[in-house]
């Protein structure tokens, strides 16, 4: 980690949490695609696996199978 970086860093650390989720917005931003356009496009996704649930052609499993299951993959 170059010199700067580490400095900027701890300046980030420094911060509020609220700015430093501000920072991270931006800095991924940056990157990529807007958290905007990532925004719509989960959204997009969403309605898309509820309408699909909602006709029939997924199903759900209960918060309880969900967890069961992640114990019995840890173990």
């Amino acid at each position: 980690m170059s010199a700067l970086l580490k400095s900027i860093e701890e300046q980030a650390r420094a911060l509020s949490a609220e700015d430093r989720a501000k920072l991270a917005e931006s800095t991924l931003e940056s990157l990529h695609t807007s958290i905007a356009e990532i925004d719509a496009l989960w959204t997009e996704e969403i309605e898309e696996r509820v309408s699909a649930f909602d006709r029939g052609e997924i199903t759900s499993d209960s918060a309880e199978e969900v967890f069961a299951e992640a114990r019995r993959t840890l173990q």
